[in-house]
């Protein structure tokens, strides 16, 4: 099914001229696949808990307006870690009292503005704590305010993306010397300190072990509130934000693993998470929203190169950073189409696809067995709705492509509408300082 309305998707956006010489790269979104993700999401956890939950998407997955507006409106909030994404969030509607905001560089500036809107607050690390000491005193603030922990259990298969190892750069390291206990006291110096945070990965770890991160951050909740019993007579940790980072499958259509299965695998190992003491927080992006984006890119040429076909397309490395650079860890598959957006068939035949980067390395794929492409043909990388087309990386000033959606209708045609127009050139100009074109000819 997800094939089928893929292709028809590719079809109608060369049928409407999405793709083109002019716009040789193009972004397709499946609104209706987004919508079913975040209703598999929302009823994971309902089928686990009846606590509140709030579903924040983590903005840096998919920073596009439409796309924070569309999953706010079916029941989700939004993650930020800069104030760029948190002017993203607002625009696109989403209230304060639903956005959460982390990151482990946050200016005096950017949490005093944070507190103002009422947006919570995950502190990195204790220089952090003090800042807020200070800012929560000269204004009481409704903001919720946690601290990030790192459990140091591990990391995954990719190095970049795992997050709980022993030096991580994010949160407390909790096995360090006499960490623990120093978080322990924080909580018991601040009284408005009552949410815990922990995220221990995305790609390439396993659930098992974002399980233990969670379990982990539950355990040291119990540990905080037997404190603040004694100490106060009353519970201080009232929610825990349990991240996010539930890897996709890169090799089928297959959504897998799932939600359900994420939150079963949670309801085992922390069964108290769940109880009805705490209110939760989810950070998921990628899981969201890559199976439902697919990358058109028009071949511009084919050759061959010490006897390996070579098609040479627009789509690169400005659009799938991530894949040219670590094609190991972020392989994609590839899609052949022809001129007029028709599935091509053919005999395989083991060829690259390049981009059009002026390095070696711009390479979408190697040596894949896909139909004999020609130039015109059209290559659609797979999965790609998820940090990759809007993720722009400015490689010889190429343009950010437009980003569409599209929607299935009653009558079963398809509805294509503009998330984000293609970059024109004029654009480019003025982001390289084209308004400043002699200011080193000043003396």
């Amino acid at each position: 099914m997800a094939t089928e309305r893929r292709d028809r998707a590719v079809r109608a956006a060369i049928e409407q001229e999405l793709l083109t010489e002019e716009h040789p790269v193009a972004a397709l979104l499946d609104t209706d696949g987004v919508r079913a993700s975040a209703a598999a999401l929302r009823d994971a956890f309902a089928a686990v808990t009846g606590a509140p939950v709030l579903h924040a998407f983590a903005v840096k997955a998919g920073p596009l307006v439409p796309v924070l507006r569309l999953l706010y409106a079916e029941g989700l909030g939004a993650e930020v870690a800069s104030p760029g994404e948190l002017a993203l969030a607002r625009a696109a509607g989403i209230p304060p009292e639903r956005i959460v905001l982390d990151s482990p560089a946050k200016t005096p500036a950017e949490l005093a503005g944070a507190l103002a809107l009422g947006v919570a607050v995950n502190a990195d690390n204790p220089q952090e704590l003090a800042r807020l000491d200070a800012l929560v005193a000269d204004a009481p603030t409704r903001s919720p305010v946690g601290l990030r922990v790192n459990p140091q259990i591990g990391g995954g298969t990719i190095d970049a993306l795992s997050t709980a190892t022993p030096t991580s750069k994010f949160g407390v390291a909790l096995r360090d010397r006499g960490a623990r206990d120093q978080v322990v006291q924080a909580f018991l110096d601040r009284p408005w300190l009552t949410r815990l945070h922990t995220h221990t990965g995305s790609q390439g770890v396993p659930l098992s072990l974002l399980a233990t991160g969670v379990r982990e951050v539950y355990k040291l909740a119990e540990e905080i509130n037997a404190a603040t019993v004694r100490a106060t007579g009353r519970r201080q940790v009232d929610t825990l934000d349990i991240g996010g980072g539930l890897p996709v499958n890169f090799t089928s259509d297959e959504e897998t693993p799932t939600f359900a299965a994420y939150a079963r695998l949670l309801a085992e190992q922390a069964p108290g998470l769940f109880d009805g003491r705490y209110g939760l927080v989810t950070e998921f992006g990628r899981s969201l929203l890559a199976k439902h984006g697919t990358l058109l890119a028009r071949v511009e040429y084919t050759k061959t190169s010490g006897a390996r076909p070579i098609a040479v397309t627009h789509a690169g490395v400005q659009v799938a950073t991530r894949t040219v650079y670590d094609p190991d860890s972020w392989p994609l598959r590839i899609a052949a189409y022809d001129a007029e957006g028709r599935p091509k068939d053919g005999p395989p035949v083991d060829q690259d696809v390049a981009g059009p980067a002026c390095f070696a390395g711009d390479l979408l794929a190697v040596q894949r067995p896909l139909p004999p492409l020609e130039p015109g043909d059209v290559v659609a990388a797979l999965d790609t709705g998820a940090y990759y087309f809007t993720a722009h990386y400015a490689y010889n000033s190429l343009p950010r492509p437009g980003v569409h959606a599209y929607t299935g209708t009653a009558g079963g045609a398809l509805r294509l509408v503009t998330l984000r127009p293609p970059q024109q050139l004029p654009e480019i100009v003025a982001e390289a300082g084209g308004a400043h074109r002699d200011a080193l000819l000043e003396r």
